[in-house]
């Protein structure tokens, strides 16, 4: 987690990993599919440093809900919010 003026950015590999997965989402079930940030993630939790990290930029930064739209998060992602 990285912290810059105005809140949490992602580390790069996260930000990447996120935006893949939203594309292939995209990709697979049209631009109105929805996911949780636990999309970016395994079933079991093997990194809880990582999903830690997303979860503080999903709900704390953002104060996103659960589901949001793929294309809205791919945006807010590649724009590095």
């Amino acid at each position: 987690m990285h912290l810059v003026e105005g809140g949490i950015t992602m580390r790069p590999s996260l930000r990447a990993k996120a935006i893949a997965i939203c594309d292939d989402k995209i990709a697979k079930k049209g631009e109105t599919v929805g996911l949780s940030f636990y999309a970016f993630f395994a079933n079991r939790n093997d990194d809880p440093d990582l999903l830690m990290e997303a979860a503080e930029w999903w709900i704390r930064q953002h104060k996103l809900d659960h589901f949001e739209k793929a294309l809205k998060i791919r945006g807010m992602i590649a724009a590095g919010k």
